[in-house]
């Protein structure tokens, strides 16, 4: 039978091809360490957890909750950015808990697209971006991912060649997948030129609290005058260690909020009650709890810069996020990023997430998650250095996709 018309705009999962290479490995006895998905293996802190069981002993928070989100959870969020970014926002008009940033991100689409509206979106970016976008209806423009000199001029090109007018810009620093964290200068040219040209910003801050250098990244709202044009998306899945409990917010512009919440009205009764006041338990917090992610994130992403490099692979150091942007080593380059993570499982027991995952721009190389312990790291480094100093190992032995085909 055909395929349906949604279906039909979606290209072939990449990642489950290397999810089945892995899952067959591993049915051969096969010790995978596993640096693909970006599942976070850190538990869920004590206290939130302990919050959770409190809770959920009342029977009355077992009833549908409320779609927006509880408002002492929203209050909570509203506190967040007024100590974090210093961004004051009314918890009643400019805030919507999501279930996950990705929950957020595609109903925002579905919310404000019409068929043939035009996406300005990073590429290489988190695909939930691009696709959530597509599902809608609406057609991807990619811009340079690098939030550097070149990113506006990159912009006015897409303004003046794209038809309809753009409606919005995607914006994901840091980024998942290369890492890369914007400056508020980079904020206040983008947010002068959204203006300028009347887009919407849709900013993606998911690892707002996963950083390394003493330098928090910052929030586009921030800027004076964003809240006209912006709106941003947080989750609370790697700051607090709760990826499962699908817990996120869209913050910012009220007319852009109210249309989310429109739409997530007819689709969802909101997160579990019980999660949503652990949630609020999590954001009150005095902020050990995320102190204490990110220096073991910190210290992870030492242990693999370090291993790696000395078996061969120098990866570089990523500022922020759970995540390196690996450069493919130059012998393997011309198989892509597919063939090299299924040449990786095969012959080093590591999967990473092939970079073709993230768009055509990000072929040339791999992210590693960094959600294995040091031990697991350290053992993956040296099987890869085995793997990479093994005359029997060579791309040429490998069949590439094209040649398949």
């Amino acid at each position: 039978m055909e395929e349906f018309h949604k279906v039909r705009r979606l290209p072939p999962y990449v990642f489950e091809q290397v999810n089945r290479l892995k899952a067959a490995a591993r049915a051969r006895g096969a010790d995978i360490v596993d640096l693909g998905m970006g599942n976070p293996d850190l538990p869920t802190p004590k206290a939130i957890v302990d919050k959770l069981c409190e809770v959920v002993r009342d029977p009355r928070t077992h009833r549908y909750s409320s779609s927006r989100g509880i408002p002492g959870l929203r209050r909570a969020q509203a506190n967040y950015y007024a100590r974090r970014f210093g961004v004051k926002l009314n918890p009643d008009t400019q805030i919507v808990a999501t279930l996950g940033s990705k929950e957020g991100f595609a109903n925002m689409a579905q919310a404000i697209t019409a068929p043939g509206d035009v996406i300005l979106c990073p590429n290489p970016t988190y695909p939930i971006h691009a696709f959530g976008f597509i599902m809608s209806g609406g057609v991807i423009r990619s811009l340079p991912a690098e939030p550097d000199d070149n990113f506006i001029p990159a912009l006015e090109r897409g303004m003046r060649h794209s038809i309809p007018k753009p409606l919005a810009l995607i914006l994901n620093y840091p980024s998942n997948p290369t890492a890369l964290v914007a400056s508020l200068d980079f904020y206040k040219d983008v947010v002068a030129f959204a203006k300028r040209h009347e887009i919407i910003i849709l900013s993606d801050l998911a690892y707002s609290e996963i950083y390394f250098d003493d330098n928090p990244p910052p929030s586009v709202l921030e800027v004076p005058g964003a809240m006209d044009v912006a709106v941003e998306f947080t989750s609370m899945s790697k700051t607090f260690s709760m990826p499962g409990w699908r817990m996120g917010f869209a913050v910012g512009n009220e007319r852009l909020i109210a249309a989310l919440t429109r739409v997530k009205s007819y689709l969802d009764y909101g997160a579990f009650t019980p999660i949503q006041v652990a949630a609020t338990a999590a954001l009150n917090g005095d902020g050990s709890d995320i102190a204490e992610v990110r220096d073991i994130y910190h210290k992870r992403r030492d242990v693999m810069v370090d291993t790696f490099g000395r078996a061969g692979w120098n990866v570089p150091a990523p500022a922020a996020t759970m995540f390196a942007w690996a450069p493919i080593p130059e012998p393997f380059r011309k198989l892509g990023s597919l063939e090299f993570s299924k040449l990786l499982i095969e012959k080093a027991d590591v999967a990473v997430a092939p970079g073709i995952g993230f768009g055509e721009y990000g072929d040339d190389f791999v992210r590693i998650a960094l959600v294995e312990n040091e031990h697991r790291i350290r053992q993956a480094a040296r099987n890869i250095k085995r793997f990479l100093a093994s005359e029997a190992v060579s791309p040429d032995n490998v069949v590439t996709l094209t040649a398949r085909r």
